[in-house]
Order: structure tokens, then sequence, then C-alpha cells
């Protein structure tokens, strides 16, 4: 078979920022953020960062590298003679499927959210209840969510379908420089509101007494959910690159990037929210709930919802077609399809299996799981907070003492 490869460093620190960043670092973190007490939970998100987030990050793609294969074909392959390995990288494709599958219900949302901004249907809220009512309304018609879902399905597929450097590397060429333009602009705008200053001191101004052992275990969570830790998507970006690419200095630029974009979301986030005095612990209805509240109480917020909506879908999207990857690499490479067979297969079958989640909001809100969850929020739970860990924690066990700590160091020293 013959392999494709990302046809520039700087390609593939644009996809793999991509993947990084994603709704974790834009949607999420400022939420966390706010709900554990600002500065000091940046402060021990960052320290698992430099502790634990590199050096996964740079064992997965030094994995991926060194096999050329998917995640399920490189436990296989760098451990020949330990099959019973073989489980870890299964699991990682099933991760990827199962939040993709779910991931594209919140994508759509998102995107829905483009068009309410532009027609700024924000402005007929003046408080976050309301504004909430509209959303969990929207959130609940199998008219708004299932189509949106299905959309955002397909322009993943579109773009995973072309390949890796015409379709995922050249997307991702056209989204980062995107993304950083809007997120610049969303910053600067911020950083000139009345409440910025108070904004700057939430997120950057440590009160450890704040922080609760949740608090770590929640921003340990969030370092895996963010850089793609345990998904497999590394191990098969990774199989895409040449010997000639310094792992290392790859692997700080792309986390640079994705930390930065997490602060400047919060920046971006926070501003306004502290300017309209509004609580900034609010929770995953951050979004939908209480900024579009506060974009029509300030000046130009309108063209700066348009904005913000735009910067969360591009996000979304850029990260989506990372999840997507690694099922459709698997396929392809494990059961000889053709990337675009795999590609519509997969995305098809996530599709129908994401129904049951757009649906938890409206008809089967009242429908529950293990848990008594959603089948929604048991599939958020278990992918984000059991199987994630459990592939992550196996995949450095397996690096450090199966493949072995050597053959891990020889594979990132290759351009040396």
């Amino acid at each position: 078979m013959n392999r494709s490869f990302w046809s520039s460093k700087i390609g593939f620190i644009l996809a793999a920022t991509g993947s990084a960043v994603g709704l974790g670092s834009v949607w999420k973190f400022p939420y966390l953020t706010g709900e554990n007490g600002g500065g000091a939970f940046v402060i021990i998100y960052l320290i698992f960062v430099v502790l634990i987030g590199i050096p996964l990050f740079v064992a997965e793609l030094a994995m991926g590298r060194a096999s050329g294969k998917n995640p399920f074909g490189a436990f296989r392959d760098l451990a020949p003679k330990q099959s019973n390995w073989r489980w870890v990288g299964a699991l990682a494709v099933l991760i990827c499927f199962l939040i993709f599958s779910y991931y594209t219900v919140v994508s759509g949302w998102v995107t829905g959210y483009i068009y309410e901004a532009v027609i700024f249907s924000f402005g007929k809220f003046q408080t976050a209840e309301a504004a909430g009512r509209h959303f969990e309304k929207l959130a609940a018609s199998p008219l708004w969510i299932i189509p949106l879902h299905g959309f955002f399905t397909a322009l993943c597929a579109f773009i995973v379908a072309r390949g890796i450097q015409k379709g995922i590397e050249l997307a991702c060429r056209i989204l980062m420089p995107l993304l950083f333009v809007i997120l610049f602009i969303l910053v600067i705008w911020g950083l000139t509101l009345p409440g910025a200053w108070n904004s700057l001191v939430y997120l950057f101004n440590p009160n450890f007494s704040s922080l609760s052992l949740k608090s770590v275990i929640t921003a340990l969570g969030q370092v895996f959910f963010s850089i793609g830790i345990g998904m497999g998507i590394m191990i098969t970006y990774g199989s895409y690159l040449h010997k000639s690419e310094n792992l290392i200095s790859t692997s700080c630029w792309v986390i640079f990037f994705d930390t930065l974009v997490s602060l400047w979301a919060g920046i971006a986030v926070f501003s306004p929210l502290f300017t309209m005095g509004m609580d900034p612990a609010g929770g995953p209805g951050l979004i939908f709930h209480v900024l579009p509240v506060v974009f029509q109480k300030i000046p130009a917020g309108h063209f700066f919802s348009i904005l913000f909506f735009i910067l969360l879908a591009v996000t979304a999207l850029a990260s989506a077609i990372s999840l997507l990857e690694v099922p459709v690499a698997y396929l392809v490479e494990e059961k000889h399809m053709s990337r675009t067979r795999a590609t519509w297969t997969t995305a098809g079958t996530a599709f129908f299996i994401g129904i049951p989640s757009a649906l938890s909001f409206g008809p089967m809100s009242h429908v529950t799981w293990f848990w008594g969850k959603t089948f929604f929020d048991f599939l958020d739970f278990t992918t984000s907070n059991i199987f994630l860990l459990i592939s992550a924690s196996a995949t450095a066990i397996f690096v450090v003492f199966v493949w072995g700590i050597r053959s891990a160091i020889r594979e990132i020293k290759q351009p040396f």
C-alpha cells in the first residue's frame, strides 16, 4: 500500500493543532476555568500539560511514525510477540468513532447558532434564562438538530475522503489561520471592554484556596481531552510523518498553539462577561445561554457574535475530521477498503448512532441508560471519563514496559 505523508512540517502542525484545539479548548476550557476558580485551575492545567501532556503526545507520535500504522496496527506491530495489547489500539479506534458520533451533534448546535447570530435572534433575550429556553427549544427539535448533525457529518466525510494532503492538510491550512485571525480579533475586542482587567485577574491570578481535589482531576481530564491523548489520533497522524521531522519540537509547537488558543478563548469569553457583571462559572451553558445575552448588550455585539460562532464551527470541524480519520485509517489498512468507501461507511454509521444523541435533548430526553444518564450523556461520560483514561494509561504503560523506553527514544531521536 502506498502510504500518504504530510507535505511539510507546517502542514502537520496545523492539522495536529486543529485536532488538539477543537471545542475542548474554545468551549470547554473557559467554562471549566470558571467553575473551578480561575487562575489556580489554569496553573494546575499548565503543570499537567508539561509533565504529562507533552511526554504522552511525543510518545504517541513516535508510535505512529515507527509503525506507520493506525492505532490497532501500531500496537500489533510494535509488540508482535504480545498480541494481547492490540485491545488498546482497538479501544482508541472505538473512542474516536463514538466521540465523533456525538461530537457532530454539538457541532451541529454551533453551526445552527451561526444563523442565529446572523439574524441576531439574541436581541430579544434579556436574561440567560430566556436565552437558555430558546436553545433548549432548538436542541429539542429533531427538525433542527438532525439535519445540522447530518450536514456537519457529511462535511467532515467530504474532507477526509480526499486524503491526507488534499483533504485534511489542505482544510487545516485554511481553517487554522482563519481560527487564529478570528480569535485574535475577539481577544483585542475583549481587551478594550471595561471588564477586561477583571477577566485577566480572574484567569491569571491564582487563588489556591478555591482548588479542590475535583478541580485537580478536572484539570488532568481537560489535558487528555484538549490535547487528544489516548484517542490514537496522534498515533494515526504520526504515521504520516517523515522520519526527518523532529518529534519533540513539533509536539511542543502543537501544544503551545493549543494552550494559546485555550487562554485566548478564556480572555475572549470572560471579558464581555465581566463587563456585563455576569457569572463566569456558567457551566456548559455559558456559550449558548449566557453569551447570547452578553453579545446583544455590548456595542458591535451583533458582528462579534457572528465571528464567535464561526470560530467555534471552525475549531469543531478541524477537530472532528481528526476523529473521523482514525477509524477510516483502521478500515483502509486493516480491512483493505478504499479511502472513499471507508470514509462514507464510517461517517454514515456514526450519523445513525448519533441520532439518539441528538434526540437526547428532545423526544428521548426521558430515556435513561446506566447511572440515570441520557444516551448523549452516557456516551460522553463513558468515552471521556472511562475509556479515554484507560486508553491513555495503557498507552503509557505500553510505551514504557512493552515497546520499551529505548525503542521510543531511538524513534524520537531519528532526525538527530
